[in-house]
């Protein structure tokens, strides 16, 4: 009985595991018969190959000129109505024969599918090597025929000047401009880099530019012109890496430095039992305890007052810090999520190693950090304006992208930005061997056995890359390969200097080089090493040396170096460690195995790695001891592959949907932002905003007589005083109201139309002593500054909504419905304040008189004596003591300015404050006036 009992379960295995390979066997079988859908994808394509390769000897035949007379065609074609899918053949065989022209490259057919595919609204996956960046000259010169501009997005500076000025060359020969937008590029140099048919820019870049576009008064002080069509290279790194922090363009809030570094002093204090730290979402939370424990301890140091405890409300910003600075402490490691650099904080992406310069972390983190290492505290930040990458790349009319790890991804590109991922067959078939994962029990025994590998490698000349996950890590393994005697480079955020040429020399026979991380770095390895650089090195070397023989002599022996390095194994890549993200493993082993080329992968991992911490190394620690693995061995088994695969699946699984949750509370600022910018846009376009203006009048006097004259009321009801009141304050009109309030038959019809009358009587008298041109001005920027105001202080609003909406689900309410519910009242409640704002303050601009100009310089010029004799006071002159210069006599008023003045000559103007009317008479203050930043 016992025996049978033990037979079903076997019998039941047996069924379930036949069953599943059954469907397995079908499942590939039709994979085999139909293809994949992707396999669908590549073959629709090759019609449209077909017909550019048989227009190849048309295009060769045309001389220059004829090339850029083919782009002048296409562009009349598509002005009468021809689609650009019809000129694609035509289009891409132009810029095939123009890149062969000017670059000596030939495209292969796998380029122009890719291409293709980017036309299409894809994203292309593209294994490194196989030349993405010539790839996108196609769809960019197809779509830019149409006159509206093409951005191509990389993802830094370097790359986007470098790109710009090697393919410019290939636009140029089809008759189209090249431009490249940088940071702090001259105004007219980056206006016109926007006006030419193709650009490149870093996503950066192109973001707080359109925010600031959009806090311009002017539109001819705009650069963008539209978003059209972009590509975006290292799509992978750009739409999913960083964006999951907004650009923000921030003024300076109240310097907090003291209660930051009085906080910083606390956090040592604390120990393990306080607090509780989830790693895995980069949270930490104070026990109990900890709570107890924080509350006396800011009482002693009186960062809390007496009697008060940190959870009454008056307590949220001393609790907030806290949180913060504790984060500081025991989330944010130096050398591995930033470096201190010449005294400042400088963050490091942890997808590319890079140092971010001017990235900042939000909500008084970064200044915890600071505070953690005795850098200058700077002051925290207001937002004025704000985007995600996710709604930024939304508004182009369509998008597309390019890398070499995208499939990972697929669902969010799909969902997020609805681009479908198509893989590429590469030019020639991956000759790389991919080996199964090394796991040893600890970090050492990791270590010790990758020194022995890079060792054996070197060896026989086989060029090594190593590949690390933090500065720390890449330092410390250097170290390890020094005391081994091993030579190496290193690639981190503190040799970003160096980069390109330390990629460049990767693949030099016997190279070894340690890599925090290779996403987007933008240089190939070449097997032997490139001989590019190498030229340009000789070159620099020799300057009397002729650069032909130099570059033949490199040549020959890289054929050399490259043949040796090839019958070592090609490039070999060590990884030391898996990341989170398969796509991040995938970009450092697509470096090894381009075009063809021989090489090999392998993953040496620890149950001491982050990843294995964290998803359960107990248990697979516990088994191996039982196993009586030996110190030192590895197991190796494709089923540890398939398990580290499925651990890192669910990471990118919870960040997505972290980074669609954050996308959602987004999107309903987005849809406000969007009604804010375009309302903007349409003020500056506008010539004349009189009746907007005028309907905003009314709209103000409707309230005012809902709120004093209610309906359906008596007479002895009305609140005519204070309706007397209001119109003095808000519409700057002195009206008998409470005299109309005893007058027989006149209702609130009768109130409302003579306060209408009233108030349009008053702003036409005060529009003919400006003049109209002049009060069309002040319409206009009055509508716009109030507007920018209000929308600074609502996007402060959301922030601290967005900040408590969360505690909402403890009453069982959605916070989603919760934020987009309140957002939408605190908006309305914005657009009726600007009305009243905008109204009020039209209603008190008045032209000044020559006695009050005269008057006011005369107390301009006072003020700014007084403020050059502070200065002088302040700042003693050379060889004085400090206490000295209080003897001093003050600076006497400087009479010439005023005696000298001249309204229309600002040389007499003196230093007129930012805040005060403009001198020359306009009616509006210096800073808006003569005194506008341009």
């Amino acid at each position: 009985m016992c025996e049978a009992g033990k037979q079903v379960p076997r019998a039941k295995h047996d069924f379930v595991r036949q069953d599943a390979q059954a469907m397995l066997g079908i499942g590939k079988l039709t994979r085999k018969v139909f293809g994949t859908p992707n396999d669908r994808k590549i073959k629709a394509t090759r019609p449209l190959v077909e017909k550019i390769n048989a227009l190849e000897t048309e295009y060769e035949a045309l001389d220059d000129a004829g090339l850029i007379a083919r782009t002048e065609d296409f562009k009349k074609r598509i002005a009468d109505g021809e689609s650009l899918d019809a000129l694609l053949p035509e289009a891409f065989a132009n810029c095939r024969e123009g890149a062969k022209r000017a670059l000596g490259l030939r495209a292969f057919d796998v380029q122009l599918m890719g291409g293709i595919f980017l036309h299409q609204g894809n994203i292309s996956e593209m294994k490194t090597g196989e030349g993405k960046t010539l790839v996108a000259t196609f769809p960019a010169y197809l779509n830019a025929l149409t006159g509206k501009g093409v951005h191509i997005v990389t993802v830094n500076d370097y790359l986007a000047r470098r790109d710009a000025e090697w393919m410019s060359k290939v636009y140029g020969a089809l008759g189209l401009t090249t431009g490249v937008v940088y940071p702090q590029q001259p105004e007219d140099e980056k206006r016109e880099a926007y006006a030419s048919d193709i650009t490149y820019a870093t996503n950066n870049e192109l973001g707080f530019d359109y925010l600031r576009d959009n806090m311009k008064s002017e539109l001819n002080q705009m650069m963008q012109r539209g978003h059209n069509y972009a590509i975006v290279d290292e799509v992978d790194s750009i739409l999913i890496d960083e964006a999951r922090t907004p650009l923000i363009i921030s003024g300076p809030a109240q310097d907090r430095s003291e209660l930051y570094q009085s906080i910083d002093r606390l956090i040592p204090e604390l120990t393990d039992e306080h607090f509780t730290i989830d790693e895995k979402t980069r949270n930490v939370t104070f026990t109990d305890d900890g709570n107890e424990f924080l509350e006396e301890l800011l009482h002693s140091r009186g960062l809390l007052p007496e009697g008060q405890s940190l959870y009454d409300p008056e307590s949220t910003t001393v609790v907030h810090h806290v949180n913060q600075g504790l984060r500081a402490h025991k989330l944010y490691t130096r050398d591995k999520d930033y470096i201190v650099r010449d005294g400042s904080v400088v963050l490091i992406d942890e997808f590319t190693g890079r140092m971010m310069v001017g990235r900042r972390l939000s909500e008084g983190l970064h200044q915890a950090i600071e505070a953690k290492e005795g850098c200058k505290i700077q002051p925290e930040n207001v937002t004025l304006a704000q985007v995600t990458f996710q709604n930024y790349f939304r508004l182009y009319g369509k998008l597309s992208g390019m890398t070499g790890t995208a499939t990972t991804e697929a669902e969010e590109f799909a969902e997020i930005y609805g681009l479908g991922v198509v893989e590429v067959p590469t030019n020639k078939p991956i000759a790389r061997v991919d080996e199964d994962d090394k796991v040893y029990r600890t970090a050492q025994e990791k270590y010790d056995a990758i020194v022995e590998e890079i060792r054996l490698a070197h060896d026989k000349g086989q060029p090594v890359l190593v590949g690390t996950t933090s500065i720390e890590k890449s330092e410390m393994l250097s170290q390890l390969l020094t005391q081994a005697k091993l030579p190496h480079n290193v690639l981190n955020a503190r040799q970003h200097e160096k980069e390109a040429q330390i990629v460049a020399d990767a693949g030099k026979l016997g190279a070894v080089t340690i890599a925090t991380n290779m996403a987007g770095r933008g240089t190939d390895i070449k097997l032997g090493g490139n001989v590019d650089f190498q030229v340009m090195e000789a070159i620099a070397a020799d300057p009397e040396g002729d650069p032909e023989e130099i570059r033949k002599r490199i040549e020959a022996s890289h054929a050399d170096d490259e043949k040796k390095v090839i019958e070592a194994g090609g490039l070999f890549v060590l990884a030391t460690e898996r990341h989170e993200s398969r796509r991040i493993d995938n970009q450092l082993r697509g470096r090894s195995g381009r075009q063809g080329d021989p090489g090999r992968s392998s993953f040496f991992l620890s149950l001491d790695d982050d990843l294995m911490r964290i998803f359960g190394s107990e248990r697979l620690d516990k088994m191996l001891s039982r196993l009586g693995m030996k110190e030192g061995e590895a197991i190796i088994h494709p089923w540890v592959n398939k398990s580290l695969e499925r651990a890192q699946a669910k990471v990118e699984g919870r960040n997505f949907d972290i980074r669609k949750q954050l996308l959602k509370f987004d999107d309903v600022m987005n849809d406000q932002r969007k009604v804010i910018f375009s309302q903007r846009r349409e003020i500056m376009e506008a010539e004349d905003l009189s009746e907007i203006v005028q309907d905003m009048r009314h709209e103000v006097i409707d309230e005012l007589v809902d709120i004093h004259v209610p309906p359906k009321t008596y007479h002895d009801q009305w609140d005519t005083q204070g309706l007397y009141a209001a119109c003095l304050e808000k519409l700057g009109i002195d009206v008998p109201v409470i005299g109309w309030g005893e007058e027989e038959g006149v209702d609130r019809e009768v109130i409302r139309e003579r306060l209408e009358e009233a108030s349009d009587e008053f702003m036409a008298e005060k529009t003919k002593a400006f003049g109209e041109d002049s009060m069309r001005q002040i319409e206009k920027q009055v509508l716009l500054q109030t507007i920018d105001q209000k929308w600074r202080d609502h996007l402060l609003t959301l922030e601290h909504l967005r900040s408590v909406v969360g505690f909402r689900g403890y009453a069982q309410r959605d916070p989603l419905n919760e934020y987009k519910n309140e957002a939408f009242q605190l908006f309305e409640s914005m657009l009726e304040s600007l009305r009243e704002q905008v109204t009020e303050q039209l209603s008190r601009v008045r032209p000044i008189s020559e006695e009050e100009q005269r008057a006011m310089m005369q107390q301009l010029a006072q003020q700014q004596a007084e403020l050059r004799r502070q200065t002088e006071a302040a700042q003693p002159e050379s060889g004085q003591a400090p206490g000295e210069q209080g003897d001093q006599p003050a600076a006497a008023p400087a009479e010439p300015l005023v005696a000298g003045f001249d309204e229309t000559d600002p040389s007499t103007w003196g230093n007129p404050g930012r805040n005060e009317l403009c001198p020359c008479g306009s009616g509006r203050k210096f800073k808006h006036c003569h005194g506008r930043l341009t």
